[in-house]
């Protein structure tokens, strides 16, 4: 092989691997499954980019600080507003538990 067909291997190969990188897919998804990942779509993030970031897995350890700045208050009233989200859906429950019978 000469040195010119050389270079026109390599250059064959680079723009193979170029190609590789432009490729896409198509997916179907429904109506609510788009809206859904367009609120989750950050600013200048394409489609693409908030899947990849949102199936991204992550360690537990990963989390740990991530609501450090909120303030103490919010917190409290986050913790009540779920205790009573909890006793009110266990109060439900129990309800059709005993009207199933």
């Amino acid at each position: 092989m000469g040195s010119g067909q050389f270079q026109i291997l390599i250059f064959y190969i680079y723009i193979c691997m170029c190609r590789l990188d432009l490729t896409s897919k198509t997916i179907s998804v429904s109506e609510d499954a788009y809206e859904l990942l367009e609120r989750m779509k950050l600013k200048g993030e394409s489609f693409s980019d908030t899947i990849r970031r949102l199936a991204k897995r992550r360690r537990i350890a990963d989390c740990a600080g991530l609501w450090s700045d909120v303030p103490d208050e919010e917190m409290e009233a986050f913790w009540e507003s779920l205790d009573e989200l909890r006793k009110k859906a266990l109060e439900s429950l129990r309800g059709s538990s005993v009207e199933g019978r």
